[in-house]
């Protein structure tokens, strides 16, 4: 049995260790904070968009990312609701949402009525949008907490608040620390998001407004709450939330409802996204033996299922098998 040791214990972290378990491996995790939690995979939105996506990101996210949702689904039944994704624009700003039906597919066209009957608190609001009915979304903070449930139940140790791990009890160690590793194609991505509460409004699917200078999506949670997000900030700082992103945040969110202008700020946060250049995420193997799964810039929740497999596979695969992985991992980046 394989004695694998995981570091850390975000969405990256728990889905290798899922897929390292269920093919038998002997899987510990650790985790530098106390608990599930804090990290930036706990700030995220949650959405299993891989089409909307594809708008800013090259064609490999579709490939790794279409079937996560079945991945999310199969893993941890019941989370995930799949009511696909809405994508509006105000009149004035209608060219960008005909941009983004031309740099995206599996869309249809939603007139002002069919918007309507989707979410009837956004009726009169916009004339168009884009249904993207195949997509889905989950709430990250119930994900984590139920995977990591699922792990300890089938034997993953969990240490939290770990500092130097003596690697000689470990066959294996898989690196999923994100900003945190020392990797100099790394660079950070800031995104500052905020939770708001109102009773006022009720959405079923996220929704993106699009908009020249302030994109956001809103993303529907439990007990009337919904996550807004998110800036992209070339950066690596990690402090509190700035003035102008707060402002644009809710600017934005009361421009997709005004009911959002009296809605009460539950939580603000910042969390630094580790992205390499192309904006597609790597499995490495290092010099030293370790394996990392890191760069999954804005696509934590869409990307790991895909990018823990191939992890297991570079510990479980024959070498023939490696080849032909690797030269189809060639090839998508390629394409």
């Amino acid at each position: 049995m394989r004695r694998v040791l995981v570091k850390g214990a975000g969405v990256a972290g728990l889905t290798v260790a899922h897929e390292l378990a269920v093919r038998g491996a002997s899987v510990t995790v650790a985790e530098v904070r106390g608990q599930i939690g804090g990290n930036a995979s706990w700030l995220a939105g949650g959405m299993l968009a891989p089409w909307c996506e594809r708008e800013s990101a090259e064609e490999a996210v579709i490939t790794l990312g279409e079937n996560a949702a079945d991945w999310w689904e199969r893993t941890l039944p019941g989370l995930v609701s799949r009511a696909g994704t809405l994508v509006v624009a105000h009149a004035r700003d209608a060219f960008e949402l005909a941009r983004f039906a031309t740099r995206t597919r599996n869309h249809q066209t939603a007139d002002e009525k069919a918007i309507a009957a989707l979410e009837p608190d956004l009726a009169g609001r916009f004339r168009q949008g884009l249904l993207f009915a195949g997509e889905a979304h989950l709430d990250p903070r119930r994900a984590l907490e139920a995977l990591a449930g699922k792990l300890r139940a089938m034997g993953v140790v969990f240490l939290f608040e770990a500092g130097e791990v003596a690697l000689s009890g470990f066959d294996q160690v898989i690196d999923c620390t994100g900003i945190a590793r020392a990797d100099d194609d790394l660079r950070g991505m800031r995104g500052e998001m905020l939770i708001l509460r109102t009773q006022e409004v009720s959405l079923a699917r996220p929704v993106r407004l699009l908009h020249p200078r302030h994109p956001i999506y809103i993303v529907p949670r439990a007990d009337h709450h919904f996550m807004v997000g998110a800036t992209m900030i070339e950066s690596d700082h990690d402090g509190p939330i700035t003035a102008r992103s707060l402002m644009e945040l809710l600017n934005a969110a009361y421009a997709v409802h005004p009911a959002f202008g009296e809605a009460e700020i539950v939580e603000t946060g910042v969390g630094v996204r580790p992205a390499y250049p192309d904006n597609l995420p790597r499995v490495k193997r290092w010099g030293d033996g370790a394996i990392t799964i890191n760069g999954l810039y804005r696509h934590g929740f869409l990307l790991s299922p895909a990018m823990a497999d191939q992890a297991a596979g570079l510990l479980f695969n024959s070498s023939a098998d490696l080849e032909s992985e690797n030269e189809a991992d060639r090839q998508w980046r390629s394409a």
